[in-house]
């Protein structure tokens, strides 16, 4: 039988999966020359039991860049999930304490992920980062927030994943002491890592004073910043004197809007204290290739979800960028 080039074209075609096919087409959420992506962080809600379902909101919020939580990141590889349940009593006003039977199914769930971690490998990895390439979405960064309790080892898993997914940098909520360490083991990967800041401008082992930016960034040459807008303008900073400072170093942005003197997120973008529009146009202005994530974290009004919010939230910072 005489095949025909366009017949053998079309059989080429309908024998690649569809997955492939989406990967032809990148969703574009560059505007002016401002990326704008979110942190899967804003997703946590619709995250379980589907972790895919992070991926399909990004697509139907129009966002093409992602910053992934390596929690998520291992959902999506297939992890033993850990259990869902609602800490029960409050002795002496303090935090909810979880039941005897509560923390032992914690603690075998935690036993559970720590062999299936002995298991992975780069391909793991790679499986997931086609996913979000899949979807014509680029994972640009992994969030990996270390602890002080973590050994090199834990460190090093991290990179390890970051690496094989092909991420451009990591990004971390984590106590100067572990940023200490961190830096030479950044340094031998040639991985810059961002510093996520808070608001915890009282608390002298925290990124979260101009001084501990500073500092952090001194422990080595990979020790960048992970600048969130929010908490820096409830910190009283200014984020557009910052940035200009030290764009070099930095990963990325969070964008949320939040009040001055450590004061609340707030949910309509644009009425709190936060100046998105002056460090969207300069990053527009000044070209840094800096991706500006979308943060969410005020609660959800009633009778809206994360996706519409979400949207809304993209409306307001495509707005700043005309």
């Amino acid at each position: 039988m005489h095949l025909s080039r366009r017949d053998v074209g079309r059989i080429a075609l309908t024998s690649v999966p569809l997955a492939r096919t989406w990967a032809a087409k990148k969703i574009d959420s560059k505007f002016n020359g401002v990326q704008i992506g979110a942190i899967t962080y804003s997703f946590n809600r619709i995250a379980s039991p589907d972790p895919e379902a992070i991926i399909r909101a990004y697509v139907e919020i129009g966002l093409g860049e992602a910053e992934l939580m390596s929690n998520h990141c291992e959902a999506l590889a297939g992890a033993p999930p850990m259990p869902a349940f609602r800490p029960t009593g409050r002795p002496s006003g303090g935090r909810p304490q979880l039941t005897p039977e509560q923390l032992a199914e914690r603690d075998a769930a935690v036993e559970k992920i720590a062999a299936w971690r002995k298991t992975t490998n780069s391909g793991t990895w790679k499986a997931v980062a086609r996913k979000f390439d899949d979807a014509g979405i680029d994972l640009a960064l992994l969030c990996y927030n270390m602890r002080d309790s973590m050994r090199d080892d834990d460190i090093e898993y991290g990179f390890s994943m970051a690496k094989a997914l092909g991420v451009k940098a990591i990004t971390t909520s984590t106590t100067l002491t572990m940023a200490k360490r961190i830096a030479p083991i950044a340094d031998k990967h040639k991985m810059l890592v961002g510093y996520h800041g808070h608001d915890a401008t009282n608390d002298p082992n925290q990124t979260a004073t101009l001084e501990s930016y500073q500092t952090l960034m001194s422990y080595g040459k990979y020790n960048g910043v992970n600048l969130d807008i929010g908490h820096f303008t409830a910190s009283n900073y200014d984020a557009v004197a910052f940035i200009k400072e030290h764009h070099k170093k930095i990963t990325n942005l969070h964008i949320k809007d939040r009040k001055k003197n450590h004061g609340p997120n707030v949910a309509v973008w644009g009425t709190g204290d936060t100046p998105i529009k002056d460090v969207l146009q300069l990053l527009k202005r000044e070209r840094y290739p800096i991706p500006a994530n979308l943060e969410l974290e005020y609660p959800i009004p009633e009778g809206s979800d994360i996706i519409a919010e979400a949207k809304k939230c993209l409306a307001y910072v495509k707005s700043c960028l005309v």
